[in-house]
Protein backbone atom coordinates (compact mmCIF):
# COMPACT_ATOMS: atom_id res chain seq x y z
CA UNK A 1 0.00 0.00 0.00
CA UNK A 2 1.50 3.33 -1.00
CA UNK A 3 1.79 5.81 1.84
CA UNK A 4 0.20 9.24 1.28
CA UNK A 5 2.47 12.26 1.12
CA UNK A 6 2.21 15.54 2.93
CA UNK A 7 1.28 17.24 -0.35
CA UNK A 8 -2.02 15.33 -0.38
CA UNK A 9 -3.20 17.07 2.81
CA UNK A 10 -4.09 20.66 3.72
CA UNK A 11 -1.16 22.47 5.25
CA UNK A 12 -2.89 22.74 8.63
CA UNK A 13 -3.36 18.99 9.08
CA UNK A 14 -0.90 16.13 9.65
CA UNK A 15 -0.47 13.53 6.88
CA UNK A 16 -3.17 10.89 6.73
CA UNK A 17 -2.51 7.18 6.69
CA UNK A 18 -0.21 4.98 8.79
CA UNK A 19 1.50 6.53 11.80
CA UNK A 20 5.13 7.61 11.64
CA UNK A 21 5.53 7.25 15.41
CA UNK A 22 7.49 4.31 16.82
CA UNK A 23 5.17 2.43 19.24
CA UNK A 24 5.85 3.17 22.90
CA UNK A 25 6.35 -0.18 24.69
CA UNK A 26 5.35 1.44 27.98
CA UNK A 27 1.73 1.89 26.84
CA UNK A 28 -0.85 -0.91 26.43
CA UNK A 29 -1.41 0.08 22.78
CA UNK A 30 2.33 0.03 22.08
CA UNK A 31 2.77 -3.37 23.70
CA UNK A 32 -0.11 -4.85 21.70
CA UNK A 33 1.24 -3.45 18.44
CA UNK A 34 4.77 -4.69 19.10
CA UNK A 35 3.43 -8.17 19.90
CA UNK A 36 1.65 -8.20 16.54
CA UNK A 37 4.79 -7.00 14.77
CA UNK A 38 6.90 -9.67 16.47
CA UNK A 39 4.43 -12.39 15.49
CA UNK A 40 4.11 -11.19 11.89
CA UNK A 41 7.89 -10.92 11.46
CA UNK A 42 8.93 -14.06 13.31
CA UNK A 43 6.46 -16.43 11.64
CA UNK A 44 8.20 -15.92 8.29
CA UNK A 45 11.51 -16.88 9.86
CA UNK A 46 9.82 -19.80 11.57
CA UNK A 47 8.40 -21.00 8.24
CA UNK A 48 11.76 -20.67 6.50
CA UNK A 49 13.59 -22.58 9.20
CA UNK A 50 10.82 -25.12 9.62
CA UNK A 51 11.64 -26.02 6.02
CA UNK A 52 15.35 -26.34 6.82
CA UNK A 53 14.65 -28.32 9.98
CA UNK A 54 12.42 -30.81 8.19
CA UNK A 55 14.77 -31.09 5.22
CA UNK A 56 17.79 -31.69 7.47
CA UNK A 57 15.94 -34.23 9.61
CA UNK A 58 14.60 -36.14 6.60
CA UNK A 59 17.74 -35.88 4.45
CA UNK A 60 18.30 -39.63 4.55
CA UNK A 61 14.72 -40.36 3.42
CA UNK A 62 14.90 -37.70 0.70
CA UNK A 63 18.14 -39.19 -0.59
CA UNK A 64 16.62 -42.68 -0.78
CA UNK A 65 13.45 -41.39 -2.47
CA UNK A 66 15.00 -39.11 -5.09
CA UNK A 67 18.70 -40.00 -5.38
CA UNK A 68 19.14 -43.77 -4.96
CA UNK A 69 22.75 -44.93 -5.19
CA UNK A 70 26.14 -44.45 -3.61
CA UNK A 71 26.06 -40.64 -3.93
CA UNK A 72 22.69 -40.26 -2.23
CA UNK A 73 23.94 -38.11 0.68
CA UNK A 74 26.04 -35.82 -1.50
CA UNK A 75 23.18 -35.35 -3.98
CA UNK A 76 20.78 -34.49 -1.16
CA UNK A 77 23.18 -31.94 0.35
CA UNK A 78 23.75 -30.44 -3.09
CA UNK A 79 19.99 -30.16 -3.61
CA UNK A 80 19.76 -28.32 -0.31
CA UNK A 81 22.50 -25.97 -1.52
CA UNK A 82 20.80 -25.38 -4.88
CA UNK A 83 18.00 -23.41 -3.25
CA UNK A 84 20.58 -20.92 -2.08
CA UNK A 85 21.75 -20.13 -5.60
CA UNK A 86 18.49 -18.25 -6.19
CA UNK A 87 18.62 -16.33 -2.91
CA UNK A 88 20.85 -13.55 -4.30
CA UNK A 89 18.50 -13.11 -7.26
CA UNK A 90 15.58 -13.03 -4.85
CA UNK A 91 17.35 -10.38 -2.80
CA UNK A 92 18.06 -8.30 -5.91
CA UNK A 93 14.39 -8.44 -6.94
CA UNK A 94 12.54 -8.27 -3.62
CA UNK A 95 14.93 -5.93 -1.81
CA UNK A 96 14.65 -2.90 -4.14
CA UNK A 97 10.90 -3.52 -4.42
CA UNK A 98 10.66 -3.43 -0.63
CA UNK A 99 12.51 -0.10 -0.59
CA UNK A 100 10.23 1.35 -3.26
CA UNK A 101 6.79 -0.16 -2.55
CA UNK A 102 7.11 -0.85 1.16
CA UNK A 103 8.13 -3.72 3.44
CA UNK A 104 4.61 -5.05 4.03
CA UNK A 105 3.60 -5.81 0.42
CA UNK A 106 6.78 -7.73 -0.37
CA UNK A 107 6.69 -9.74 2.86
CA UNK A 108 3.11 -10.85 2.13
CA UNK A 109 4.22 -12.24 -1.24
CA UNK A 110 7.40 -13.95 -0.07
CA UNK A 111 5.82 -15.94 2.74
CA UNK A 112 3.14 -17.37 0.44
CA UNK A 113 5.69 -18.45 -2.19
CA UNK A 114 8.06 -19.86 0.41
CA UNK A 115 5.47 -21.96 2.22
CA UNK A 116 3.96 -23.27 -1.03
CA UNK A 117 7.36 -24.42 -2.32
CA UNK A 118 8.00 -26.28 0.93
CA UNK A 119 4.55 -27.85 1.21
CA UNK A 120 4.49 -29.15 -2.35
CA UNK A 121 7.56 -31.33 -1.71
CA UNK A 122 5.17 -33.72 0.04
CA UNK A 123 3.44 -34.48 -3.27
CA UNK A 124 6.44 -35.28 -5.52
CA UNK A 125 6.54 -38.93 -6.66
CA UNK A 126 9.75 -40.87 -6.04
CA UNK A 127 12.55 -41.67 -8.48
CA UNK A 128 11.25 -45.23 -8.61
CA UNK A 129 7.88 -43.93 -9.88
CA UNK A 130 8.78 -41.25 -12.45
CA UNK A 131 12.54 -41.53 -12.85
CA UNK A 132 14.69 -38.45 -13.34
CA UNK A 133 11.65 -36.17 -13.30
CA UNK A 134 11.43 -36.70 -9.52
CA UNK A 135 14.73 -34.98 -8.62
CA UNK A 136 14.03 -32.30 -11.26
CA UNK A 137 10.74 -31.42 -9.55
CA UNK A 138 12.45 -31.41 -6.15
CA UNK A 139 15.19 -29.07 -7.36
CA UNK A 140 12.59 -26.80 -8.99
CA UNK A 141 10.72 -26.37 -5.72
CA UNK A 142 13.99 -25.71 -3.89
CA UNK A 143 14.75 -22.99 -6.43
CA UNK A 144 11.37 -21.33 -5.82
CA UNK A 145 11.91 -21.61 -2.08
CA UNK A 146 15.33 -19.99 -2.40
CA UNK A 147 14.07 -17.14 -4.59
CA UNK A 148 11.28 -16.25 -2.16
CA UNK A 149 13.51 -16.63 0.89
CA UNK A 150 15.87 -14.12 -0.73
CA UNK A 151 13.34 -11.43 0.08
CA UNK A 152 11.89 -12.85 3.28
CA UNK A 153 14.62 -12.62 5.87
CA UNK A 154 16.01 -9.19 5.03
CA UNK A 155 12.49 -7.81 4.89
CA UNK A 156 11.38 -9.36 8.17
CA UNK A 157 14.47 -8.10 9.98
CA UNK A 158 14.04 -4.63 8.49
CA UNK A 159 10.33 -4.63 9.40
CA UNK A 160 11.11 -5.59 13.00
CA UNK A 161 14.00 -3.13 13.36
CA UNK A 162 12.01 -0.19 11.97
CA UNK A 163 9.10 -0.82 14.32
CA UNK A 164 11.33 -1.27 17.40
CA UNK A 165 12.17 1.63 19.75
CA UNK A 166 15.79 2.70 19.16
CA UNK A 167 16.98 1.94 22.70
CA UNK A 168 15.50 -1.56 22.76
CA UNK A 169 16.06 -2.69 19.17
CA UNK A 170 18.21 -5.59 20.35
CA UNK A 171 15.53 -6.81 22.72
CA UNK A 172 12.70 -6.81 20.18
CA UNK A 173 14.85 -7.90 17.25
CA UNK A 174 16.00 -10.99 19.13
CA UNK A 175 12.46 -12.40 18.97
CA UNK A 176 12.86 -12.73 15.21
CA UNK A 177 15.70 -15.16 15.81
CA UNK A 178 13.63 -16.88 18.48
CA UNK A 179 11.31 -17.63 15.57
CA UNK A 180 14.28 -18.92 13.56
CA UNK A 181 15.19 -21.54 16.13
CA UNK A 182 11.53 -22.16 16.95
CA UNK A 183 10.82 -23.09 13.35
CA UNK A 184 13.85 -25.34 13.17
CA UNK A 185 13.00 -27.04 16.46
CA UNK A 186 9.40 -27.53 15.37
CA UNK A 187 10.52 -29.08 12.09
CA UNK A 188 12.95 -31.47 13.77
CA UNK A 189 10.45 -32.29 16.53
CA UNK A 190 7.69 -33.16 14.06
CA UNK A 191 10.06 -35.51 12.24
CA UNK A 192 11.11 -37.09 15.54
CA UNK A 193 7.47 -37.69 16.52
CA UNK A 194 6.84 -39.29 13.13
CA UNK A 195 9.88 -41.54 13.56
CA UNK A 196 8.76 -42.66 16.99
CA UNK A 197 5.12 -43.30 16.08
CA UNK A 198 5.49 -44.84 12.61
CA UNK A 199 7.17 -48.00 11.40
CA UNK A 200 10.45 -47.66 9.53
CA UNK A 201 8.77 -48.91 6.37
CA UNK A 202 5.93 -46.38 6.52
CA UNK A 203 8.32 -43.57 7.43
CA UNK A 204 10.48 -44.31 4.39
CA UNK A 205 7.44 -44.63 2.11
CA UNK A 206 5.11 -41.78 3.23
CA UNK A 207 5.84 -40.62 6.75
CA UNK A 208 8.73 -38.30 5.87
CA UNK A 209 6.37 -36.31 3.62
CA UNK A 210 3.86 -35.35 6.32
CA UNK A 211 5.99 -32.68 8.07
CA UNK A 212 6.40 -30.73 4.83
CA UNK A 213 2.62 -30.28 4.63
CA UNK A 214 2.61 -28.14 7.78
CA UNK A 215 4.38 -25.34 5.92
CA UNK A 216 1.15 -24.54 4.06
CA UNK A 217 -0.93 -23.44 7.10
CA UNK A 218 2.12 -21.65 8.52
CA UNK A 219 2.35 -19.55 5.37
CA UNK A 220 -1.34 -18.67 5.41
CA UNK A 221 -1.18 -17.61 9.06
CA UNK A 222 1.86 -15.45 8.34
CA UNK A 223 0.20 -13.80 5.36
CA UNK A 224 -2.89 -13.01 7.46
CA UNK A 225 -0.85 -11.48 10.29
CA UNK A 226 1.15 -9.31 7.92
CA UNK A 227 -1.91 -8.13 6.01
CA UNK A 228 -3.34 -6.67 9.25
CA UNK A 229 -0.38 -4.35 9.92
CA UNK A 230 0.57 -0.98 8.44
CA UNK A 231 3.98 -0.44 6.95
CA UNK A 232 6.76 0.56 9.34
CA UNK A 233 6.80 4.08 10.81
CA UNK A 234 10.32 4.64 9.45
CA UNK A 235 9.36 3.71 5.88
CA UNK A 236 6.09 5.66 6.10
CA UNK A 237 7.97 8.79 7.12
CA UNK A 238 10.42 8.32 4.24
CA UNK A 239 7.54 7.88 1.80
CA UNK A 240 5.86 11.06 3.06
CA UNK A 241 9.16 12.92 2.69
CA UNK A 242 9.44 11.56 -0.87
CA UNK A 243 12.73 9.83 -0.09
CA UNK A 244 11.63 6.59 -1.78
CA UNK A 245 10.44 8.06 -5.07
CA UNK A 246 11.76 6.74 -8.36
CA UNK A 247 12.06 3.12 -9.42
CA UNK A 248 13.17 -0.07 -7.73
CA UNK A 249 16.06 -0.13 -10.21
CA UNK A 250 17.06 3.30 -8.93
CA UNK A 251 17.23 1.92 -5.38
CA UNK A 252 19.45 -0.91 -6.61
CA UNK A 253 21.84 1.42 -8.45
CA UNK A 254 21.99 3.80 -5.48
CA UNK A 255 22.90 0.92 -3.19
CA UNK A 256 25.76 -0.39 -5.35
CA UNK A 257 27.12 3.05 -6.12
CA UNK A 258 27.11 4.64 -2.66
CA UNK A 259 27.15 1.93 0.01
CA UNK A 260 30.04 -0.40 -0.79
CA UNK A 261 31.52 -0.31 2.72
CA UNK A 262 28.43 -1.63 4.55
CA UNK A 263 27.86 -4.17 1.77
CA UNK A 264 31.34 -5.64 2.13
CA UNK A 265 31.28 -5.42 5.94
CA UNK A 266 28.01 -7.32 6.11
CA UNK A 267 29.23 -9.82 3.53
CA UNK A 268 32.18 -10.83 5.71
CA UNK A 269 30.12 -10.96 8.90
CA UNK A 270 27.48 -13.13 7.22
CA UNK A 271 30.16 -15.60 6.10
CA UNK A 272 31.03 -16.18 9.75
CA UNK A 273 27.40 -16.14 10.84
CA UNK A 274 26.08 -18.63 8.32
CA UNK A 275 28.95 -21.09 8.06
CA UNK A 276 28.40 -21.65 11.78
CA UNK A 277 24.61 -21.52 11.41
CA UNK A 278 24.23 -24.05 8.63
CA UNK A 279 26.96 -26.32 9.96
CA UNK A 280 25.43 -26.50 13.43
CA UNK A 281 21.72 -26.33 12.66
CA UNK A 282 21.34 -27.94 9.25
CA UNK A 283 24.28 -30.26 8.75
CA UNK A 284 24.64 -31.51 12.31
CA UNK A 285 21.97 -34.27 12.18
CA UNK A 286 23.59 -35.77 9.07
CA UNK A 287 27.06 -35.42 10.60
CA UNK A 288 26.13 -37.13 13.87
CA UNK A 289 24.38 -39.96 12.05
CA UNK A 290 26.71 -40.57 9.12
CA UNK A 291 30.11 -39.76 10.64
CA UNK A 292 29.70 -40.56 14.33
CA UNK A 293 27.29 -43.50 13.92
CA UNK A 294 24.46 -42.20 16.13
CA UNK A 295 20.97 -43.55 15.60
CA UNK A 296 18.36 -41.09 14.21
CA UNK A 297 16.50 -40.70 17.54
CA UNK A 298 19.69 -39.85 19.48
CA UNK A 299 20.71 -37.43 16.74
CA UNK A 300 17.41 -35.57 16.92
CA UNK A 301 17.54 -35.53 20.72
CA UNK A 302 20.99 -33.91 20.74
CA UNK A 303 20.02 -31.25 18.22
CA UNK A 304 16.63 -30.48 19.79
CA UNK A 305 17.92 -30.12 23.35
CA UNK A 306 20.83 -27.98 22.18
CA UNK A 307 18.53 -25.69 20.21
CA UNK A 308 16.08 -25.36 23.10
CA UNK A 309 18.99 -24.18 25.26
CA UNK A 310 19.87 -21.64 22.57
CA UNK A 311 16.26 -20.41 22.41
CA UNK A 312 16.18 -19.90 26.17
CA UNK A 313 19.02 -17.37 26.13
CA UNK A 314 18.25 -15.45 22.91
CA UNK A 315 16.00 -12.75 24.49
CA UNK A 316 18.52 -12.12 27.28
CA UNK A 317 21.38 -11.69 24.82
CA UNK A 318 19.27 -9.31 22.73
CA UNK A 319 18.56 -7.13 25.77
CA UNK A 320 22.19 -7.28 26.84
CA UNK A 321 23.29 -5.96 23.44
CA UNK A 322 21.16 -2.83 23.99
CA UNK A 323 23.42 -2.01 26.96
CA UNK A 324 26.83 -3.18 25.80
CA UNK A 325 26.49 -2.58 22.06
CA UNK A 326 26.46 -5.09 19.19
CA UNK A 327 30.21 -5.25 18.54
CA UNK A 328 31.23 -6.64 21.94
CA UNK A 329 28.67 -9.43 21.51
CA UNK A 330 30.08 -10.34 18.12
CA UNK A 331 33.69 -10.22 19.32
CA UNK A 332 32.91 -12.57 22.19
CA UNK A 333 31.06 -14.99 19.92
CA UNK A 334 33.66 -15.11 17.13
CA UNK A 335 36.63 -15.50 19.47
CA UNK A 336 34.82 -18.11 21.58
CA UNK A 337 33.87 -20.21 18.54
CA UNK A 338 37.38 -19.99 17.12
CA UNK A 339 38.87 -21.31 20.36
CA UNK A 340 36.26 -23.97 21.17
CA UNK A 341 35.34 -25.41 17.75
CA UNK A 342 37.93 -28.23 17.64
CA UNK A 343 37.63 -29.23 21.33
CA UNK A 344 33.84 -29.42 21.12
CA UNK A 345 33.84 -31.46 17.88
CA UNK A 346 36.31 -33.84 19.47
CA UNK A 347 33.98 -34.09 22.48
CA UNK A 348 31.01 -34.92 20.24
CA UNK A 349 32.74 -38.12 19.12
CA UNK A 350 32.74 -39.52 22.67
CA UNK A 351 29.05 -40.41 22.94
CA UNK A 352 25.52 -39.03 23.02
CA UNK A 353 25.89 -37.14 26.30
CA UNK A 354 29.19 -35.57 25.28
CA UNK A 355 27.75 -34.74 21.85
CA UNK A 356 24.91 -32.87 23.54
CA UNK A 357 27.37 -30.91 25.68
CA UNK A 358 29.63 -30.06 22.74
CA UNK A 359 26.72 -28.98 20.56
CA UNK A 360 25.21 -26.88 23.35
CA UNK A 361 28.50 -25.08 24.05
CA UNK A 362 28.99 -24.17 20.40
CA UNK A 363 25.34 -23.18 20.07
CA UNK A 364 25.47 -20.88 23.08
CA UNK A 365 28.69 -19.28 21.82
CA UNK A 366 26.94 -18.65 18.51
CA UNK A 367 23.87 -16.98 20.07
CA UNK A 368 25.41 -13.47 20.48
CA UNK A 369 25.62 -13.31 16.68
CA UNK A 370 22.21 -14.81 16.00
CA UNK A 371 20.35 -12.78 18.64
CA UNK A 372 21.64 -9.44 17.32
CA UNK A 373 21.18 -9.87 13.55
CA UNK A 374 17.96 -7.86 13.40
CA UNK A 375 19.47 -5.04 15.45
CA UNK A 376 22.85 -4.97 13.70
CA UNK A 377 22.35 -5.49 9.98
CA UNK A 378 19.38 -3.18 9.20
CA UNK A 379 21.22 -0.37 10.99
CA UNK A 380 24.09 -0.58 8.48
CA UNK A 381 22.03 1.10 5.74
CA UNK A 382 19.79 4.18 5.45
CA UNK A 383 16.02 3.85 4.97
CA UNK A 384 15.89 4.23 1.19
CA UNK A 385 18.21 1.23 0.53
CA UNK A 386 17.89 -0.70 3.81
CA UNK A 387 15.80 -3.63 2.55
CA UNK A 388 17.90 -4.06 -0.60
CA UNK A 389 21.20 -3.60 1.22
CA UNK A 390 20.34 -6.26 3.78
CA UNK A 391 18.74 -8.68 1.32
CA UNK A 392 21.50 -8.54 -1.29
CA UNK A 393 24.52 -8.54 1.04
CA UNK A 394 23.07 -11.25 3.25
CA UNK A 395 21.89 -13.56 0.49
CA UNK A 396 24.98 -13.40 -1.72
CA UNK A 397 27.14 -14.37 1.26
CA UNK A 398 24.65 -17.02 2.37
CA UNK A 399 24.47 -18.55 -1.10
CA UNK A 400 28.24 -18.77 -1.38
CA UNK A 401 29.17 -19.86 2.13
CA UNK A 402 26.04 -20.68 4.16
CA UNK A 403 23.76 -22.96 2.18
CA UNK A 404 26.78 -24.73 0.69
CA UNK A 405 28.19 -25.56 4.15
CA UNK A 406 26.48 -29.00 4.43
CA UNK A 407 27.73 -29.97 0.96
CA UNK A 408 31.26 -28.63 1.56
CA UNK A 409 31.51 -30.41 4.90
CA UNK A 410 30.22 -33.68 3.47
CA UNK A 411 32.51 -33.55 0.44
CA UNK A 412 35.70 -32.61 2.30
CA UNK A 413 35.17 -35.11 5.10
CA UNK A 414 34.93 -37.83 2.46
CA UNK A 415 37.93 -36.44 0.55
CA UNK A 416 40.26 -35.78 3.49
CA UNK A 417 39.00 -38.33 6.01
CA UNK A 418 38.96 -35.60 8.67
CA UNK A 419 35.82 -35.93 10.78
CA UNK A 420 36.92 -32.72 12.51
CA UNK A 421 36.71 -30.70 9.27
CA UNK A 422 33.46 -28.81 10.20
CA UNK A 423 35.34 -27.28 13.15
CA UNK A 424 38.19 -26.15 10.89
CA UNK A 425 35.69 -24.65 8.42
CA UNK A 426 33.97 -22.74 11.23
CA UNK A 427 37.30 -21.39 12.49
CA UNK A 428 38.23 -20.03 9.07
CA UNK A 429 34.84 -18.33 8.79
CA UNK A 430 35.30 -16.75 12.23
CA UNK A 431 38.59 -15.20 11.12
CA UNK A 432 36.81 -13.56 8.15
CA UNK A 433 34.11 -12.33 10.51
CA UNK A 434 36.64 -10.78 12.88
CA UNK A 435 38.34 -8.86 10.07
CA UNK A 436 34.96 -7.54 8.86
CA UNK A 437 33.91 -6.59 12.36
CA UNK A 438 36.73 -4.04 12.46
CA UNK A 439 34.79 -1.96 9.91
CA UNK A 440 31.39 -2.12 11.63
CA UNK A 441 30.00 1.07 13.19
CA UNK A 442 28.35 0.68 16.58
CA UNK A 443 24.65 1.58 16.24
CA UNK A 444 23.08 0.49 19.54
CA UNK A 445 20.55 3.21 20.41
CA UNK A 446 21.00 5.13 17.15
CA UNK A 447 17.90 6.12 15.17
CA UNK A 448 17.17 4.35 11.87
CA UNK A 449 15.28 7.33 10.43
CA UNK A 450 16.55 9.50 7.60
CA UNK A 451 18.71 9.13 4.51
CA UNK A 452 22.11 8.95 6.25
CA UNK A 453 23.80 5.74 7.34
CA UNK A 454 22.93 5.31 11.06
CA UNK A 455 25.89 6.20 13.28
CA UNK A 456 27.58 8.50 10.76
CA UNK A 457 28.39 12.19 11.28
CA UNK A 458 29.57 11.77 14.85
CA UNK A 459 26.34 10.37 16.26
CA UNK A 460 26.95 8.67 19.59
CA UNK A 461 24.96 5.52 20.34
CA UNK A 462 22.59 5.96 23.27
CA UNK A 463 22.81 3.68 26.28
CA UNK A 464 20.02 2.50 28.51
Amino acid sequence: MSAPTADDQPATHPPAGPSTEIPDPETPEGRRLLRKVIAASAIGNATEWFDYGVFAATATYIGDAFFPGDLSTLATMLTFAVSFLLRPLGGMVWGPLGDRLGRKAVLAATILLMSAATGLIAFIPTHASIGVLAPILLVTLRVVQGFSTGGEYGGAATFMAEYSPDKTRGKYGSYLEFGTLGGFVMGAAVVLVCQRTMTDEFMALWGWRLPFLLALPLGLIGWYLRSKLDDTPVFTEAAQDKVVEGTAWGRFVDLLRNYRRPIMTMFGMVIALNVVNYTLLTYQPTYLEKNLGMDPDSTMLVVLLGELAMMAVIPFIGRWSDRTGRKPMWWGSLIGLFIMAIPMYWLMSKGVGWALLGFAVLGLLYIPQLATISATFPAMFPTQVRYAGFAISYNVATAAFGGTAPYVNTQLIETTGLDIFPAIYMMGACVIGMVSLLFLRETAGVSLRGIEVPGEKGLTPARV
